[in-house]
């Protein structure tokens, strides 16, 4: 791997599903799981994320190509699915899971509301698709998938080392980072947006950069 190319990958992943993300999602969780069932969600919904992401990466150019879709169009899809989400976040809605944590959760509804922010991650899964097709050949796909199980493992190191943090954390604290983070999360998206309406050639967006 070209360690340049592997380290431009990982700070693009870590921006987008890295630990600062990841914690707050789990933080949620932690309200209303123990620290043991906390732990095994941590480990299935990685190992999940592990695998989704190097199916994406592997396959990307032929994903693309299969289903005819631009790298434009992916950037659309990914900011406005992104958007959405992070608009979910900053009104204090839970989209993705069963809205509020069940009176007695288990180990499958705490995975299940992990789903669209942290396993099938849209943006994540939009970087991973765009960065994979950007070059040729599977040592870059590589790279790419690489850098990405990277920061997943990262993640789940920062999880599991600071469980009982996330244990007594206060859940109006949790609230009120999950809202900032939705509005930083809402503008990833838009640049997300705007980035593939540019590549689309639509005028005045090149100003911007």
């Amino acid at each position: 791997m070209n360690a340049f190319t592997f380290s431009a990958a990982f700070i693009t992943f870590f921006s987008v599903v890295g630990p600062p993300k990841v914690l707050l999602s789990f933080a949620g969780l932690a309200q209303v799981h123990p620290a043991g069932q906390l732990r095994k969600i941590a480990l299935i919904s990685s190992a999940a994320a592990v695998l989704v992401g190097i199916l994406a990466g592997v396959t990307a150019p032929w994903l693309l190509d299969l289903f005819h879709i631009s790298t434009p169009a992916l950037q659309l899809a990914g900011g406005l699915i992104f958007f959405l989400y992070a608009v979910g976040l900053v009104l204090g809605m839970h989209l993705g899971s069963d809205g509020p944590h069940q009176d007695a959760p288990d180990l499958v509804s705490g995975v299940r509301e992990l789903l669209m922010p942290y396993v099938v991650s849209p943006l994540a899964l939009t970087a991973v698709l765009i960065e994979a097709a950007a070059r040729s050949g599977f040592s870059w796909r590589s790279t790419v998938v690489g850098a990405y199980v990277a920061v997943i493992a990262l993640d789940l190191v920062c999880v599991l080392l600071l469980t009982r943090v996330l244990l007594h954390a206060h859940h109006a604290t949790i609230e009120l980072l999950g809202r900032l983070l939705g509005l930083l999360l809402a503008a990833v998206g838009v640049d997300l947006v705007l980035d593939g309406l540019s590549d689309l050639g639509v005028p005045g967006l090149d100003a911007r950069h």
